[in-house]
């Protein structure tokens, strides 16, 4: 696969070996403004995505690895770009009760269950396929996780498409169907840093934040069940601020999580709408974030550290980027005042989330 290939479409080549032995695949989509975004089998991973800064120069904007080995493992790679499921986000204490029956979950972040279990979505390989897009290249990825899979019931069969569009956007298409009562919560996991190639942290960028409500946690990061107001407090992106100008305040919230790891509640609406706006004002790129669903996870790179050295031996240090991952709200199925998670056989959930990109 190379760079320099200037014709819209999309393309693959070998990419490794999965742990089991299974070929891995990387794809490259282009489409008619040059943007390319580099996505793999293995997890639905995200793995490079350029985009121009106000000067035209292509620079990428997902934090990640030059090899597939470097997703194998969540210690080298904290979910970077991955598609999450089951669940995404946490259920307290790895445990919930659908239609009164009890399901035990893997503990795998501290007390509670974290993005899927011990190998969730972003550790399983996808069938990959190239389809006809309407508004640009497009790949579509499937995986039928079986009844039992890390603890969630059900047969269910999951698809995601992947658009990069000719108006310059990655359109991120969900879908699900199971034979039984299930949960669900699905959502992508990419590192953003708009600066090209992660050479700085993300405290200079600017955040927009279409929302009016947190969803207030504890200690260990699940929901109370409060909707609390951002106003008067660090977590008002409404009017649109720096990351790092409040990141550090003595908040309760912040502590809890070390920064931000929040969901928002997004303002109610139909279909699409805007959820957030990340803009970066050395380099000039934004993105902007909509979608179909109730809540959004602002995630400030808390936890990563500088023990991980990403693509071209870059060290990601200490919030080195943001994820805006558009979900479902946490620990749900303890929460019927939150909106509802289940899935049932008979129906189709499906979600669309925009990112879309520009520069100023």
């Amino acid at each position: 696969m190379t760079d320099t290939n200037p014709e819209p479409g999309l393309s693959s080549q070998p990419w490794g070996t999965a742990p089991d032995g299974q070929p891995v695949t990387l794809y490259e989509l282009r489409n008619r403004s040059g943007l390319r975004a580099h996505i793999t089998d293995f997890g639905g991973v995200v793995v490079r995505l350029l985009t121009p800064d106000r000067e035209g120069r292509l620079g990428d904007i997902v934090l990640g690895h030059d090899r597939a080995e470097g997703y194998f493992d969540l210690g080298t790679s904290p979910y970077f770009g991955a598609l999450i499921g089951r669940y995404g986000n946490r259920i307290a204490g790895g445990r919930f009760t659908l239609d009164g029956r009890a399901y035990g979950l893997a503990r795998n972040n501290g007390p509670n269950a974290l993005h899927g279990g011990e190998r969730g979505f972003n550790l399983r390989l996808w069938q990959g396929r190239p389809i006809d897009g309407e508004k640009g290249p497009a790949l579509a990825l499937s995986y039928l996780s079986p009844d039992g899979e890390e603890g969630y019931p059900g047969n269910l069969a999951v698809r995601v498409t992947y658009t990069l569009t000719d108006d310059d956007s990655l359109q991120i298409d969900y879908q699900a169907t199971t034979d039984a009562p299930t949960i669900l919560n699905l959502t992508n996991h990419t590192y953003w840093n708009l600066s090209g190639d992660a050479g700085r942290d993300i405290l200079g960028h600017e955040l927009t934040v279409h929302a009016d409500h947190i969803t207030a946690i504890g200690g260990t990061l699940i929901p109370t069940g409060e909707l609390r107001s951002v106003e008067g407090t660090p977590f008002d992106f409404r009017e649109g601020r720096a990351v790092g100008a409040r990141v550090d305040e003595p908040d309760e919230q912040l502590r809890f999580a070390g920064g931000y790891d929040h969901n928002f509640v997004l303002r109610d609406g139909e279909g699409l709408r805007p959820a957030a706006e990340l803009r970066d004002p050395l380099s000039g790129r934004r993105v902007e974030v909509l979608t179909t669903q109730p809540g959004m996870q602002f995630y400030s790179g808390n936890f990563l550290d500088g023990s991980i050295v990403g693509k071209e031996g870059q060290v990601y240090g200490h919030r080195w980027a943001v994820c805006l991952e558009t979900q479902h709200f946490p620990d749900s199925p303890h929460h019927p005042e939150f909106p509802s998670t289940v899935l049932r056989p008979g129906e189709r959930f499906t979600s669309r989330t925009v990112y879309a990109f520009s520069a100023r």
